[in-house]
This record gives structure tokens, sequence and C-alpha cells, in this order.
């Protein structure tokens, strides 16, 4: 793997998807195209397309997420791949085992792509770095580090309604100090052009020097942020956070953050509200907004199959590049 973008074979195509850092707008614009090509094979009465027969795909969530390892599941097997669900809290990871170990037991078993959900940030490249090169990684979520699906399926949803990124004022409401989607998803918008990108939410909750950081207007104030945008991103709120002394109470938090019809009547007349699910309603939303016309938000579910797919579907199409690669490799010694 190259030091610099291990993700990428040497032409630049896709071998692991680990984050968004380092990858081009040319890049993102493909996965949101392919996935855009996936979409209608919901619609068919053989829900399947055979590009990955023949590849067994492992998912590896060391942290609890049904509807993440559902929608990568169904996308595995809409590609017609074989499907490998570890339960981390009875395999022999909990018994003792090595994750290495677990790891070469899986790949002895011809296991083609893991996908990695684990509550400690880089796990998914720790595990790309040691897995056998004919392996591909998926980061499903790693710590507060990335989750790149989820921000490639928002870009998905987000294209669909307003196609011209390079004219968008987005803004992400919530907890952007722990939260792997929106670093993420400020990192696909820039990338893919828009040129103002709005960070909302309490000062305990926003990085410090967030807008040299990361490139975003930090806003403390629920309406002046919202005024004009074209999309609304709410992030779910752990409950911990509530807990903590980094908020009050959920109550508090919605009075001043909650998103309601009569707060987003600033913002453009046909903006867009997501969220990545699941909502806690009468916290982050009022069930007006979740249920409304502008919400996208079930959306952005179908929406993450075809995406993770589309990713799945590019990663192992190019392994044998890698083969070939090897091959050239040792020929030349």
């Amino acid at each position: 793997m190259s030091a610099l973008t291990p993700q990428l074979h040497a032409n630049g195509k896709l071998r692991h998807f680990l984050t968004l850092e380092g990858l081009d707008a040319a890049l993102l614009h493909e996965i949101i195209d392919r996935a855009s090509g996936f979409l209608g094979v919901s619609d068919q009465a053989v829900k399947k397309v055979p590009l990955c027969r023949g590849k067994v795909i492992a998912n590896l969530f060391f942290e609890t997420s049904t509807r993440t390892r559902t929608t990568f599941e169904l996308a595995a097997k809409r590609l017609s791949a074989d499907v490998l669900n570890l339960n981390i809290s009875t395999s022999a990871t909990a018994k003792g085992e090595t994750l290495l170990d677990t790891l070469r037991n899986l790949e002895a078993m011809h296991v083609d792509m893991f996908v990695v959900r684990h509550a400690t940030s880089g796990a998914a490249h720790f595990i790309a770095d040691h897995a056998a090169p004919h392996v591909s990684v998926v980061n499903a979520g790693d710590g507060r580090h990335a989750h790149p699906t989820q921000a490639m399926l928002d870009m998905l949803t987000i294209h669909r309604h307003k196609p011209d990124f390079t004219q968008l004022r987005v803004a992400i409401i919530g907890d952007i100090l722990h939260s792997r989607v929106a670093r993420s998803q400020i990192i696909a918008l820039h990338t893919l052009g828009v040129p103002e990108v709005r960070v909302i939410g309490p000062r305990t909750l926003i990085p410090a020097q967030a807008e040299e950081a990361l490139g975003v207007r930090v806003c403390y104030d629920l309406r002046e942020g919202l005024r004009d945008v074209d999309v609304v991103i709410m992030l779910r709120l752990q409950r911990e956070r509530m807990s903590s002394a980094l908020l009050p109470s959920e109550h508090e938090y919605f009075r001043l953050y909650g998103l309601t019809e009569e707060r987003l009547a600033v913002a453009h007349p046909e903006a867009i509200v997501m969220h990545p699910g699941p909502i806690n309603r009468g916290v982050e939303m009022d069930s007006q907004v979740a249920d409304g016309e502008r919400s996208v938000i079930l959306e952005q579910v179908s929406n993450g199959i075809a995406v993770r797919m589309a990713v799945m579907s590019m990663c192992l199409g190019n392994q044998n590049l890698q083969h070939s690669q090897s091959a050239g490799a040792t020929d030349g010694q």
C-alpha cells in the first residue's frame, strides 16, 4: 500500500475505503454515479446483480449498529456476494484470541473483504495495514475519526435534489466535536466544491479553532446558521453527552438547537432536511420536520444500500489489479 494514499492502487482505483481524506472529486463523483445506477435494483423482481458473485464479505462489527450492518449486508447480497456476520461478543476475540488471529482465520476461509466498525479511531486502517494483499477493507465507522460511506450516501442524497454542489450552502447541526459523520461530511462537501459549510451547536460541542481546522463557518445561534441554507444536516445527539457536563438537558438542547418548522423557515424555501438516524424526536428535531415534505431521511436509508453496493463493487472489482501488480513486481525481480 502507498504510504500517502493506502486505500488506492497505483492507478488511483479503490483498494480499500477507509476515509475520504486524500480522495479527489472525480472519485467521489464516480461513487455517486455508480450508486445512482444501483438505485433501480431495489425495484427489480429479483433484487440482485452478479457483480460480486463468488466473493465473500465479512462484517466485523465490534461496535453495535443495526442499521449500518443491515444496509451493508443487504448491499453485499444484492451484489450476489456471500456474507459472514461475525458476532464479536461471542466470537473467539471475546475468549482471548487477538484481532490479528481472528483476521488470519477469516483469511484462511478465503474472505475477500472486511467491513469494519470499531469504537477505536484508526481501527479500520490498522486492519487494512495487516490484512492479506488480496483482502479489501471498508470502514463502517471508527471512533471519532471517519464514517465515509455515511458521508457518501449523504452526498448522493444531496446530489439527487441539488445536483450542483458548487452553488450550495450546507449547515451541519449538533455534536460536531465527537461526530465521525460530521468530519467525513465536511471533507466530502469541500472536495465536491461546496463553497460554504456551516456548523451549528453549543460551544461545548464545537471543536476549538473549528473554522481554521475544518474550513467551516461556526454559528452558535441556530437561526443565524440556518439563514438561506440549501441543505440542513442534523446530527444524532448521544445520550451520554446529556449526562455529562457538556449539555444541561435534552429539553434545553431542543429549546436552543432543536429543528422546528418555525426555525426552518429562515432556510431556503426548497431546503432539504437530513439526519443519519436514528432520530431522537423532540431533541434534535420535532416530528413535524422529521416527517415533513422537506425531510429526505428515509431516502438516505435507501441511498445507503446503493452507495455501499458502489463502494464494495469498486473495491472488489479492482482486486485483480493487486494480483497483476504483485505478479509484475515478481516478474521484474
